[in-house]
């Protein structure tokens, strides 16, 4: 999952971020309403966490052209404007959900997760491919009936190639998808992550790889 974070208080916009990035999702950081409407033009995001009170566009502003691509993300307003009156009215602008400050983190990262799911172009509940079944929902992940203890990058990464198969993924792909844009293309970071995933799923092995192509689950794998 790939959030965008809106936010122009920077240390708030820091915790935010770090949270959702513990549980797994990939996500980005715009501090104004141009920077982040720069992002949205250039990546695909399922989630986007939204101040209202933003410098350069005004949340608000922001909002309506979300609601008006083809292809959105949903919208989470993150908000001090907590009235009844100040819900109704992000609500109308099309945000799909409406968060006051201050939060409980643990709700902001339900809600976020409950978001992705109600997108249009979410993927299905439960994942499964070659003997291997992963729920985003729950966050469990079994091979043929045995559970998998997996870290959250590796349960991420298994989570994007199950969502692909029997499409390959390549290297920048899964950087995008599982990392963020800070994630740094030349380091080794899907190759490590791919080695400890291969490791928890065990023997015969699943992931396959395409030296030039990428990876990926092969549905008669096993």
């Amino acid at each position: 999952m790939r959030v965008l974070v809106v936010e122009d208080a920077r240390a708030l916009a820091e915790v935010v971020a770090e949270g959702l990035r513990d549980q797994g999702m990939a996500v980005d950081l715009a501090h104004d309403g141009l920077a982040a409407a720069a992002k949205l033009d250039v990546n695909a995001y399922d989630v986007v966490v939204l101040d209202r009170d933003l410098p350069g566009i005004h949340g608000d502003t922001l909002c309506q052209m979300i609601t008006e691509r083809d292809e959105r993300p949903m919208v989470l307003m993150l908000t001090a404007a907590v009235a009844p009156g100040d819900r109704v009215s992000g609500l109308t602008l099309g945000a799909d959900d409406y968060l006051g400050k201050p939060f409980h983190f643990p709700e902001l990262v339900l809600r976020v997760r409950a978001l992705a799911r109600r997108r249009p172009t979410a993927r299905a509940r439960t994942l499964r491919a070659a003997g291997v079944e992963l729920d985003p929902v729950r966050r469990t992940a079994t091979r043929d009936g045995r559970p998998l203890d997996l870290s959250v990058k590796e349960f991420a990464l298994l989570e994007a190639l199950l969502s692909a198969s029997p499409a390959f993924l390549s290297t920048e792909e899964l950087l995008e998808r599982v990392w963020d844009e800070h994630a740094d293309p030349f380091t080794n970071t899907v190759t490590v992550t791919i080695g400890r995933l291969r490791r928890k799923l065990g023997s015969p092995p699943v992931v396959t790889t395409t030296p030039g192509v990428g990876y990926r689950i092969a549905d008669d794998a096993g």
